[in-house]
């Protein structure tokens, strides 16, 4: 189990420096995560053709032939997107590159992590990938499509997640009646996060 409470799940770690992908993978896979190593577009496109259950990866961008750009990056970002649109990509990226990470939302990228990516902050990120991959699954059980995220990116990523993070608990809300423990369960979270959404986005419960 991971330190959250979430269920641990599938991913893919696209990193040509060997020794930064075999810690992480290592730090993920104590978590209970079970994590499928690459190390450039070519070996990240063989690994998610070969296993459809690898939903959330994390990318970095700076990857060979063209490892001081982020040519590579933003090209597996749009394969991936051409093979499966549901797939949640965690971007790694500079310090500095927020520009790259932008470019890298308007592709299809779910977050990004500057380098070097703090485990904490990553393991948030994939908590909030992973809740993204399983709500949408059930919504789709149940006839509804994917969430849609209204924010632009001209505002900024931070506003493009938490636009996002409003979406997916006001759905789930919905779906629940307003019941907090339902919520909760569903969202793979617990009911204290949901009082912490529901201040932090003013949400309420609409009057009968």
């Amino acid at each position: 189990m991971s330190p959250t409470g979430s269920l641990p799940g599938k991913l893919l770690i696209v990193e040509d420096d060997e020794g930064l992908r075999t810690m992480l993978s290592s730090a993920l896979q104590m978590r209970g995560y079970e994590v499928t190593e690459a190390d450039s577009r070519k070996s990240a496109l063989a690994a998610v053709q070969t296993d459809s259950e690898i939903k959330v990866m994390i990318v970095d961008l700076g990857l060979p032939p063209a490892t001081h750009c982020t040519d590579e990056g933003i090209a597996l970002i749009q394969n991936i997107q051409q093979l499966d649109s549901a797939s949640k990509i965690i971007v790694l990226t500079g310090q500095d590159e927020e520009s790259a990470a932008l470019a890298a939302i308007r592709e299809g990228a779910f977050d990004f992590l500057a380098k070097p990516a703090m485990l904490e902050n990553l393991l948030r990120s994939l908590e909030r990938a992973f809740l993204f991959v399983r709500q949408e699954h059930t919504m789709a059980n149940d006839g509804m499509t994917r969430l849609q995220i209204n924010a632009r990116i001209a505002d900024g990523l931070k506003a493009v997640r938490e636009d996002a993070e409003e979406k997916l608990v006001r759905q789930v809300l919905r779906d629940t009646d307003f019941n907090v423990y339902k919520s909760a369960a569903r969202l793979g979270i617990k009911r204290e996060s949901i009082y912490y959404f529901l201040k932090k986005f003013g949400i309420q419960r609409d009057p009968d």
